[in-house]
């Protein structure tokens, strides 16, 4: 199982994701448990390192997207935890896999990668 989340260059959200709050805003636990899930499914096409150079996302098409870009954490919390809910193209959907605490728990680790 991979997660490419932000494979697609002009993937966006619809208006109304930006709305949704995330409960786990500044949660450092979340944020940790997110890291543990991320070295499970996520590293596979963003890398070990959220850089987008996993070994699974080298063939891909667009290529998985760099967390740390300003592209990517200029997301509203919404918009990423929709993205990660409803997936597109190779990025599979994980609302039917990750319950919505998992998926919080990816978006907070996702925020603690630098701005490049």
């Amino acid at each position: 199982m991979s997660f490419c989340v932000f494979a697609q260059d002009n993937w966006v959200a619809p208006l109304e994701a930006k709305e949704i709050v995330n409960p786990y805003d500044g949660n450092q636990i979340a944020a940790q448990k997110g890291e543990i899930l991320f070295q499970k499914l996520c590293w596979t096409c963003h890398g070990k390192s959220g850089l987008g150079d996993g070994p699974a996302g080298k063939s891909l098409n667009p290529k998985p997207k760099n967390f740390g870009l300003n592209s990517v954490q200029d997301q509203s919390d919404g918009e990423l935890y929709w993205k990660i809910s409803n997936g597109k193209g190779m990025m599979l959907p994980y609302k039917h896999s990750l319950s919505e605490e998992q998926r919080w728990q990816l978006v907070n680790y996702i925020r603690s990668f630098e701005i490049n």
